[in-house]
């Protein structure tokens, strides 16, 4: 059974969009992984198929309705697939948290428009709420976007080389180390020297090295983090200085 990806949105012509091409687009005709996107009005049960109202408490913008929202999640046949609501607030989306997404039979994505959902229906449907970074979106969809072409890829039969998932950014916990390719000379800038001496174990080490002095340089969340994971929990902390 393929791997299948249920959007909840007031604009599904957004989908497949981009992961119409290249690998996910290559992969969705070969039948590794479906799509469906479900128009939220649909759902609506008056005559002008409203999906949202005014905030409680005042304030600018609109919220989206529970009723029309809970009725589009009873249609998306969500099964044992995980409900996800793209939001701002959520959980930051993570590499571990995409191989998690990857393992089960798919996912249902609900795209928030206006000022957000009414939490009711958040709590009630228990969703889980992710988030694609620290900015603000004119609504869920590129998110959705983002959280699918994350999975896709790691899906098996959709890259052509698997080891390739393994030593990219986040995939140990570190960014991802520097890439060469020829001219070995370019522009006056040359390929560091270890990676034509064709010592394979020279060249994992040097990567290795790269890969925790950019993390270090660039993300030292992320590279505590690391630390933190290779000492273990029983680890003791090092000695100050």
């Amino acid at each position: 059974m393929s791997w299948r990806a249920t959007i909840l949105t007031l604009f599904p012509e957004m989908f497949p969009g981009p992961l119409g091409q290249s690998l996910a687009g290559r992969a969705l005709k070969d039948g590794i992984w479906a799509l469906d996107a479900l128009q939220i009005r649909d759902f609506a049960t008056d005559k002008h198929r409203t999906v949202d109202d005014t905030p409680c408490g005042g304030g600018a913008g609109m919220v989206m309705k529970p009723d029309v929202v809970d009725a589009a999640c009873a249609g998306a046949d969500i099964g044992a697939r995980e409900l996800v609501y793209l939001t701002p607030r959520g959980a930051p989306l993570t590499q571990a948290m995409v191989r998690e997404f990857t393992a089960g039979p798919g996912v249902v994505l609900l795209c928030g428009r206006y000022e957000g959902v009414d939490q009711r229906v958040v709590e009630a449907r228990g969703m889980r709420e992710v988030s694609v970074g620290d900015f603000v979106l004119s609504g869920g969809e590129p998110a959705a976007l983002v959280l699918l072409d994350a999975c896709i890829r790691l899906l098996p039969g959709v890259m052509g080389a698997a080891e390739s998932a393994d030593e990219e950014s986040f995939s140990a916990g570190l960014l991802e180390y520097p890439h060469y390719t020829r001219p070995a000379d370019w522009q006056g800038r040359a390929v560091p020297p270890v990676l034509l001496s064709g010592h394979h174990a020279e060249i994992t080490k040097w990567r290795h090295a790269e890969a925790e002095r950019l993390t270090r340089e660039r993300r030292p969340d992320l590279f505590n983090q690391y630390l933190a994971a290779a000492r273990g929990p029983l680890a003791r902390p090092p000695a100050a200085a």
